[in-house]
Formats: C-alpha cells, sequence, structure tokens
C-alpha cells in the first residue's frame, strides 16, 4: 500500500442547535487512508459518518482537529482559494441522491460538465467523456435523457462525470441508499473497478454490511468515535460488537452464525456470499463425504 494519502488528526465538529447549544457529531477521530485504498465506513443513522465525508471535502468546517489531504492541511486558516480548488479536483463526493448531481439535459453534456469547468480542450473533454461512460457501462446512453434512466444508471451517470475530472478520491456518501437492488449492484461493481484498475481511492460511507464486506478496509463509527477498525474478515467476526453499535452483519455471516448454534462445525472467514458458499461447500464435503 502506497503512503498515506488522507490524515485526520483528532478530528471534532459539533453543529449549532438554534437555542445556541453546540451538538456534537464527532468527538476526536483520528484515521489515515493510505493511497489506493478501499475503505468502507460504517455507522448507524447519526453516528457522523456523513458528517465525516463532508468534512474530508470541506463542506463542513471542523469544529476542532486536522485533515491533511495529499501532504497539504486543508483546514488551515491560510488555505489558499487556489489550494481549495486543487483539493477539489483530487477529492470528489457522489451523494445520496444522483439527480442532484445531474446538471444537463443528454447524458454526454452531464458528463462534460465537470472537464469543461476545469478549463480542458474540446479533444480532450470529448477524450475524457467517452472513456468515462465506458469506465461505468453507460456508452450506449451517450445521447439519452438523464431523467429517462432508472436510479442506478443515474448514479452511474454521476459517477462518469466524476471519473472525466480525473480525481484521485472519490467518497461516496451512501451512494447506493435510494437505488433497487439491481442498481446498488451496478454501483458496487464500478466502485471496485476505479480501485482495482484505475488506483482510485475509494472510501463509501454506508450503513449496508453486504457493501462493505467487499471493501479492502472497514472503519465502524459509533456515536462519533471510531470503534473498530480493519479487515472485513476482523470486523465481522465480532457480530456482538456490532449489533450492540445498532449494526447487523451480512447475511452470510449471519447464516453461518446460526448454523453454528445448531452444531455444525463451520471454521473460517465467512463475510462475503463466495466465502459463505466455500465454507459451506468444504465442510459437506470433508466431513459428510458429498
Amino acid at each position: 500500500m502506497e503512503k498515506n494519502f488522507i490524515e485526520i488528526e483528532n478530528l471534532s465538529y459539533a453543529y449549532d442547535e438554534d437555542e445556541g447549544d453546540k451538538v456534537p457529531v464527532l468527538n476526536g477521530i483520528s484515521l489515515n487512508i493510505s493511497k489506493g485504498e478501499y475503505v468502507a465506513v460504517l455507522g448507524h443513522n447519526g453516528s457522523g459518518k456523513s458528517t465525516l465525508a463532508k468534512l474530508l471535502n470541506m463542506i463542513l468546517t471542523p469544529t476542532s482537529g486536522k485533515i491533511i489531504v495529499d501532504g497539504v492541511d486543508i483546514t488551515s486558516d491560510e488555505l489558499t482559494e487556489d489550494a481549495m480548488f486543487e483539493l477539489r479536483k483530487k477529492v470528489v463526493m457522489v451523494f445520496q441522491n444522483p439527480d442532484n448531481q445531474l446538471v444537463a439535459t443528454i447524458v454526454e453534456e452531464d458528463v462534460a460538465f465537470g472537464p469543461e469547468n476545469l478549463g480542458y480542450p474540446s479533444e480532450e473533454i470529448r477524450k475524457r467523456v467517452d472513456e468515462a461512460l465506458r469506465t461505468v457501462g453507460m456508452s450506449e446512453y451517450a445521447h439519452h435523457e438523464p431523467h429517462r434512466l432508472s436510479g442506478g444508471q443515474k448514479q452511474r451517470i454521476a459517477i462518469a462525470g466524476i471519473i472525466a475530472m480525473s480525481p484521485e478520491c472519490i467518497i461516496f456518501d451512501e451512494s447506493t441508499s435510494m437505488l433497487d437492488p439491481s442498481g446498488r449492484k451496478d454501483v458496487l461493481n464500478t466502485m471496485e473497478k476505479l480501485n482495482k484498475e484505475k488506483g482510485i481511492t475509494v472510501v463509501t460511507i454506508t450503513h449496508y454490511m453486504n457493501e462493505a464486506a467487499q471493501a479492502d478496509r472497514v472503519v465502524v463509527i459509533d456515536d462519533g468515535r471510531i470503534l473498530m477498525d480493519g479487515t472485513p474478515a476482523e470486523i465481522f467476526s465480532k457480530p456482538d460488537v456490532l449489533r450492540n453499535a445498532g449494526l447487523d452483519v451480512p447475511q452470510c455471516s449471519a447464516i453461518v452464525e446460526e448454523l453454528k448454534k445448531l452444531g455444525v462445525p463451520l471454521d473460517g472467514d465467512c463475510y462475503s456470499t463466495e466465502l459463505c458458499a466455500e465454507l459451506i461447500c468444504n465442510y459437506l464435503t470433508n466431513v459428510q463425504g458429498l
């Protein structure tokens, strides 16, 4: 793994209530994310995970603490507008509702919007749009109207618009929460492709256990603090800790957990459908002789 791309030091955030009171959301979080990592951030509603996402792009300003992105302290009072512009080229966000990110009436024009604003020449924009649409599997929809597409297709177009800007890190802020299972699968496949094939750092904020299981690393936030940080195997091997934090475990992990309670001697990692199937098949083969 390469050097740290994002360094978070003792980060806190509180929002103002109408009465003037401060309500803490994040409390002294410290976290490093390496360049090229695929990290899932889990937490129940109100845990602070989406607030963390918005702080990483300085949509929100922290109450205290420091965020360093690619060696630049983005929380510094001395940060210039040019430096902030460079940050937002490197670290971009995909939000829950794709309709909020689609700005044009034709798909390829929407994808071109970002690189146009960055001042790239027409020939370069054309190349970037075509490549971005190929990456998300939407080339055949280049001349379609975005509002006529499905939720999953719209989200892939929103992602294409971001890819066309060549970011180094994409933060997905519950980007599949409004999608049906098919659309969710498409977007998850796109995340994995961007990370594995293009080396883009991916941070996905989610409350779906099965989505988090696809990441290289899982960070669990509970009431504004980091509760756990490890591989999917390490995190999902502690179902009681997750449930106490208002979370569940992947369905396949729950199945194996129940089988163990029934006396089936299964032993091994089981946080994905593939691993679960392999574990059960090995048991049937080795123990039952099937």
